[in-house]
């Protein structure tokens, strides 16, 4: 497993984590001014300050991206599935402009959380056919430009409303369907907020394995979670043993940058710099 405690050369900040103190021009800014080398933006943040400016800034100041979050919310009812492929199509051409490793994929939840305007249901199975068809659909679309897919499951508290995939076998499985030959057109990112409690976890990175493995996404879980959107944990604040899942996700061959991405009510009132040098320190010693 790699030393971090040295130096933060393999920290990615995802743009979410300080969204409420600026926008992502004062965001790159303060990345590169704490020597931060890689992003994760968001689509919102992008289109905040325009796609043409945000391309120029990201490659201005010599950044990575560790991914561009995010397409999906797959589920829809048919009158809306134009709207649906247009836009996951619109988030893989921004993800190549800003020449982004892959798009993540929130795949959804029932039709009228992911798709407002949708008819409601409670079919959960159908939300999860609608999900892979989406993701089958747009596979092609994304293999034409060279971009790949990372499905990221989330915790099954948030299957309702925002992804019906909930583990990483599920999200496995729809790989193996649609992408059997693993050509690394399709895999996952790793979220351990989302995935630490599952039992069939370590088995599952290791089937996974280096060509499926596009993201590792770290912070951590508050006991109690005041906020379970909203409350995610600096890591080394909460109860997930983050170095002991790294180091099964690097045996398996993954060299990338672990993403530091906090949604969080206490995190956001802080200045921006004094949340980046916390991200720093503790990626040094709790990831």
């Amino acid at each position: 497993m790699r030393d971090f405690s040295k130096d933060h050369r393999w920290l990615s900040l995802n743009t979410a984590t300080v969204r409420h103190q600026g926008d992502l021009v004062a965001i790159v800014d303060a990345c590169a001014r704490a020597g931060i080398r890689a992003i994760d933006p968001w689509r919102d943040q992008v289109a905040a300050i325009g796609l043409d400016r945000a391309v120029r800034l990201v490659r201005d100041a010599g950044l990575d991206l560790s991914g561009y979050c995010r397409g999906g919310m797959f589920p829809a009812d048919p009158g809306l599935r134009a709207v649906v492929r247009d836009d996951n199509r619109r988030a893989v051409d921004e993800a190549k402009a800003l020449n982004a490793p892959c798009l993540v994929l929130v795949v959804g939840g029932l039709p009228q959380y992911s798709r407002p305007g949708s008819v409601p249901s409670k079919d959960i199975a159908r939300a999860r056919a609608q999900a892979e068809e989406g993701i089958a659909e747009l596979l092609e679309y994304a293999a034409g430009v060279g971009m790949r897919l990372s499905i990221e499951p989330l915790h099954p508290a948030y299957a309702a409303d925002r992804a019906c995939v909930s583990t990483m076998c599920q999200a496995l499985d729809i790989c193996d369907r649609l992408d059997p030959e693993k050509s690394g057109r399709l895999g996952v990112a790793i979220d351990v907020y989302h995935v630490w409690w599952d039992p069939d976890l370590i088995a599952q990175i290791r089937r996974a394995g280096k060509n499926r493995i596009h993201a590792f996404h770290v912070c951590d879980w508050l006991v109690p979670t005041r906020d379970l959107l909203n409350d995610r944990g600096m890591m080394g604040d909460g109860i997930i043993d983050i170095p002991s899942i790294r180091a099964v996700v690097e045996a398996e061959g993954f060299d990338g940058y672990s993403e530091i991405e906090i949604f969080s009510n206490d995190w956001w009132t802080k200045p921006m710099g004094d949340v980046i040098a916390t991200c720093i320190a503790r990626h040094r010693g709790s990831v």
